[in-house]
């Protein structure tokens, strides 16, 4: 009862906690914030200067006191302190106080996580949301968000399957009746595409690029198949022979030999969870598609490389960024189907 008073006021919101970008969703608001998973701390009084954007900024240009750093990796989190601070900086951002009551309630929390994350792993995200003033905390594997928040009709007796390809970790999944009758969680995704392009300009030209460059590399040039006009773009970085400025020009048919053994692991991967669904799903999957989502479902022609090597209909979701937190923001609504999918979760 009083969990249901306390929902009248609250601003509960649904989370997806990327290693890459962090977006919240508020109930009834729609997604309030997308910024980087970034923090920027002084070293040695642990004091955190910047979130998010700000603190992306920083990344490869702070002085030796400061450090920008990603405190989630392949999808778990790596420090937890700096978490529970990025946690807490957005979870204030949008649960401020409007001035009708002396003192709001802390919001309910649904938040997206990998499927593969251990016991452990799932108890640090959730102690992370509750010290950082959620009043309650509710964990959902992402292929079951994102295929809430692509408008799966999940609970009906059809096989659906999703690829989810994030900053962290791919996560595909087949899914019925509600539940996830198979999964996969690999930790192969949009960082490792990026280090595929540092990897590349540093065995082909002796250059060195951070990882902001080698980011938009990725988004200006990544392509999975032959593109009807080819493009190129002028990379600086530093001559590691000579540690001067250099400055090339690279091809996208270039980026995507570089890209082309990670889609192939991810590829791959797909291709074991099709050999493994069961025959009456697959018919299912046949009729209906696969559907990608992620920012890695932005890479070009990347549909349809997959739709080629596994001779199924292929579909990039509507807004494929945001289907995970969509999915989480709806659980919010809908808190039947919550009790169902959750992984975790419940009060401090």
């Amino acid at each position: 009862m009083f969990s249901k008073f306390w929902a009248l006021f609250s601003h509960d919101i649904g989370i997806d906690l990327g290693t890459v970008n962090t977006l919240v969703a508020v109930k009834g608001k729609g997604i309030v914030i997308r910024e980087p998973s970034v923090v920027a701390i002084h070293k040695k009084t642990r004091q955190v200067l910047a979130i998010g954007t700000d603190a992306k900024k920083m990344i490869g240009r702070t002085p030796a006191i400061i450090e920008a750093i990603r405190p989630l990796r392949d999808g778990v989190i790596s420090d937890f302190d700096t978490t529970e601070a990025m946690l807490r900086h957005f979870i204030q951002k949008v649960h401020q106080n409007p001035g009708r009551l002396p003192k709001i309630p802390r919001p309910r929390v649904v938040i997206g996580i990998p499927s593969g994350v251990t016991e452990v792993e799932r108890r640090a995200v959730q102690d992370a949301a509750l010290s950082a003033g959620a009043r309650e905390a509710y964990l959902i594997e992402e292929p079951m968000a994102a295929a809430i928040g692509a408008e799966l009709k999940i609970e009906e007796p059809d096989g659906n399957f999703i690829v989810d390809i994030g900053g962290g970790t791919t996560e595909i999944a087949v899914i019925s009746l509600g539940g996830m009758v198979l999964n996969r969680s690999l930790r192969t995704a949009g960082d490792e595409l990026d280090e595929d392009i540092i990897s590349y300009m540093r065995m082909r030209y002796g250059m060195l690029i951070g990882e902001r460059t080698a980011e938009d590399i990725k988004i200006e040039l990544g392509s999975a198949i032959l593109l009807p006009k080819e493009k190129d773009t002028i990379v600086r970085g530093r001559e590691l022979a000579t540690g001067l400025p250099k400055t090339i020009r690279i091809s996208s048919a270039e980026v995507r030999e570089a890209l082309s053994s990670t889609i192939n692991q991810i590829i791959s991967t797909i291709h074991e969870v099709l050999e493994e669904t069961p025959p009456e799903l697959i018919g299912d999957i046949l009729e209906r598609g696969i559907i990608i989502t992620g920012g890695g479902a932005l890479i070009r022609g990347l549909d349809k490389r997959i739709s080629d090597e596994t001779k199924m209909p292929v579909w990039v979701a509507e807004d494929p960024l945001t289907t995970v937190v969509r999915g989480c923001a709806k659980l919010l609504d809908n808190l039947d189907l919550l009790s169902k999918v959750k992984v975790t979760g419940g009060l401090r």
